[in-house]
């Protein structure tokens, strides 16, 4: 049982990198809750598009009904309703299209936050390492 673990245990550092994986500074991680946080907006985006389009749907079937039981004399009041129809389906689908901006523009914000702390972390490094040379510097003058 202990030659297998043995073995395995080889394997793996056999498999291992040589040099270390660096660790990036707290700062700099990346959270799940970064990743995709919007699922819920995707879903309702979807939603508001379906009932764009089955408004779409009725109001061609109302069209066709209306046109079969009253003929032509209906044209005036399905233009009316038909304009309220497609107006109501416009807006469902521009909500629909403002939820996936909205995601697609959060996750620009959320990537440049990210990166931002990326680069504080290294600059912070950099004045770290500044100063400690600045230091060494100081003594030899003295």
């Amino acid at each position: 049982m202990t030659d297998h673990v043995d073995k395995e245990s080889e394997r793996r550092a056999e498999r291992a990198p040589a040099t270390p994986v660096p660790v990036p500074p707290p700062a700099a991680r990346v959270r799940e809750e970064d990743l995709e946080p919007h699922e819920g907006l995707r879903y309702i985006a979807k939603l508001f598009k379906a009932l764009a389009l089955l408004l779409i749907f009725m109001l061609i079937a109302e069209v066709v009904i209306g046109l079969q039981q009253e003929g032509l004399t209906s044209i005036g009041a399905l233009l009316i309703e038909a304009t309220r129809l497609i107006v109501f389906a416009g807006f469902l689908w521009a909500a629909g299209d403002l939820a996936v901006m909205l995601v697609e523009s959060n996750h620009d914000l959320r990537a440049t936050r990210i990166l931002l702390g990326r680069l504080s972390s290294q600059v912070d490094q950099l004045v770290d390492r500044g100063n400690g040379e600045n230091r060494d510097v100081s003594h030899r003058d003295l």
